[in-house]
């Protein structure tokens, strides 16, 4: 029986009134102060979409643990003031004081996404945003609503069938558990693994992809030439964009005004060999016939989890030892670094500790004065995985010559260490630890020479942006406020940031998502510049003045294949790097 068209207004209208008296009180008041909170700054900009978005889901948190309460002090069996006609006006007073929260905080979000957006150097957000924010966050909500109500629903139902065999009680437990398992199951097995494959498969084709721009190099000194154990199509595309993206001998000679080498990076990519014990053997192979380990500086890269080398960070030290560099990386994963994390957890720590071990047992075998200088490096996962590669207790005997880990995720080892020893009233964005011989911090503004000792022989730098999520997002977020949250704040972080619970951890992890939306020099995106202070530490070229060393600073900001080098998807969905 069809429904006459001139009813179907009223029974929108009278779906509506329903919907609204099914509504929790107490979980809108929750939810409408979860949402205001949403609205304050954080550390990464966010466009009204996404801001839309997260507003709109951590209403509901706050709304369902609202009608959490509601249902405990309904357990306890006290006055109920949500029924009745008082009910009914509370909720009236409810829901008018919420659209004035929510409204008078939309009209500030604006000025407080300014306050992220200015230091950054961004343009100010536009005038119309605070009505396409509600609207979205209005859409979500509803639809996190209507899920909920379906998992009621569902619960209910698998408690009624239960209840014709088993007590009451029971039956509401089983069909709670059922249902949790039921959505749990459609939700892992059926979304997520869907998700996760279609990823994968695009995340393979997209490894496979040939650049137009590179070809196969001719140097046989070059990884994928003709000369070369690897061949180039079996590098994957990052590792094609390593090998190719490095300066050459006449690059570093137009800048430094010195003669230079033709510095030396050897690749191995994930199709080069089916397993990681042949991948280091082909890495081995290659260093010695490209004679890598004749080189003054030789670093052992750890990739991001795409196979990423960021060439701002590779670039500045080769153009300050003037190219007598070589360079070792082997490719673990081609998945998004969260992806590759959440996939093969210890697939990258695994490869990065077996290409040190390969490479520093063969170093170690060579005499002292002809060996080169060894350094590790990594960006995000890459920093978590180098760091784990090595135990510095197995080394402390005749230890490599130092590290240096950019933008470290917020579960590194050492780096976590270092952050919560360090000295009182230094910052956790720009942390001391002991005397400054061995660990130094360092972010934009260079901050390695505030230690109390010299360098010993073993140096460790962390380069860290106060306003990079990756590495300062925190679990504790949701009950605590993170040590960084106090006072002073970097340049780049809003002074409007302030700490709520549970809705500091949601922004945060939003951050990481968009960790490397932000402009080069904030968030997760490293400067090269920034770089140079790091490296000069690490490695002690010969040579650099502080004038200098500003020289080649301007000299990198300008150069279009370092200042262009934004990271293709890491830990966060934007970036990679977990």
């Amino acid at each position: 029986m069809s429904v006459p068209a001139l009813a179907m207004p009223d029974i929108l209208r009278d779906a509506a009134r329903r919907f609204v008296r099914s509504l929790c009180g107490t979980g809108l008041w929750l939810g409408t102060l979860f949402f205001a909170g949403s609205l304050t700054p954080s550390l990464v900009p966010r466009d009204a979409l996404l801001q839309g978005a997260l507003s709109g889901l951590v209403f509901t948190v706050g709304y369902g643990l609202g009608a959490m309460l509601r249902a405990f002090w309904r357990f306890l069996d006290l006055p109920n003031v949500e029924d009745g006609r008082l009910g009914r006006w509370m909720k009236g007073v409810a829901a008018a004081s919420c659209i004035g929260i929510a409204a008078l905080f939309l009209w500030q979000a604006s000025e407080w996404q300014n306050s992220v957006r200015l230091p950054m150097g961004l343009d100010p957000v536009e005038s119309a945003r605070p009505l396409l924010v509600g609207t979205v966050a209005a859409v979500v909500a509803l639809v996190c609503l209507a899920l909920a109500r379906l998992f009621r629903a569902t619960a209910r139902l698998a408690a009624d069938l239960i209840d014709r065999v088993a007590p009451r009680r029971l039956s509401v437990l089983s069909g709670f558990v059922l249902t949790a398992l039921l959505f749990w199951g459609l939700g892992s097995g059926v979304v997520l693994e869907t998700g996760i494959r279609a990823l994968d498969s695009s995340y393979a084709r997209l490894d496979e992809l040939v650049d137009d721009g590179l070809e196969e190099p001719s140097d046989p000194r070059k990884t994928g030439s003709a000369a070369s154990l690897l061949r180039w199509e079996d590098l994957g595309r990052m590792g094609r964009r390593a090998v190719a993206a490095g300066p050459t001998a006449a690059d570093i000679e137009r800048v430094t005004g010195e003669p230079a080498q033709e510095p030396l990076r050897v690749y191995v990519g994930l199709n080069s060999a089916p397993s990681i014990e042949e991948r280091i053997d082909l890495a081995f192979r290659e260093m010695l016939r490209v004679g890598a380990f004749e080189r003054s500086v030789l670093v052992v890269a750890t990739p991001t989890g795409t196979g990423w080398l960021d060439p701002a960070s590779q670039m500045p030290l080769e153009y300050l030892h003037r190219g007598d560099v070589a360079t070792v990386a082997v490719q673990y994963s081609y998945l998004a670094s969260w992806l590759a994390l959440m996939v093969e957890p210890t697939y990258g720590a695994d490869t990065a500790e077996r290409l040190f071990d390969r490479v520093y047992d063969h170093w170690r075998s060579l005499p002292k004065n002809d060996r080169p200088r060894l350094y590790l490096h990594g960006l995000s996962l890459g920093a978590l995985n180098s760091d784990l590669s090595v135990d510095l207790y197995d080394v402390i005997g005749d230890p490599f010559h130092g590290a240096l880990w950019s933008g470290p995720p917020f579960p590194s080892r050492t780096w976590r260490q270092a952050v919560g020893e360090r000295l009182p009233g230094t910052p956790a964005w720009a942390p001391r630890f002991r005397d400054g011989s061995v660990i130094r911090f360092t972010g934009a503004s260079n901050s390695l020479d505030e230690a109390s000792a010299p360098w010993g022989p073993l140096r460790i730098v962390f380069l860290q942006y106060a306003s990079d999520p990756i590495t300062f997002f925190e679990v504790g977020s949701a009950w605590r406020a993170p040590d960084w949250f106090a006072e002073p704040r970097a340049s780049d972080v809003s002074a409007e940031l302030r700490w709520y619970p549970i809705i500091t951890f949601f922004q945060l992890g939003l951050d990481m998502i968009l960790a490397t939306t932000t402009p080069m020099g904030h968030g997760h995106v490293y400067a090269p510049e920034d770089y140079v202070d790091a490296w000069i530490a690490v490695s002690d070229p010969a040579g650099w003045s502080p004038d200098r060393a500003e020289a080649l600073k301007r000299d990198l900001r300008n150069l279009p294949e370092a200042s262009s080098a934004s990271p293709p998807l890491s830990m966060g969905a934007g970036a990679d790097g977990p």
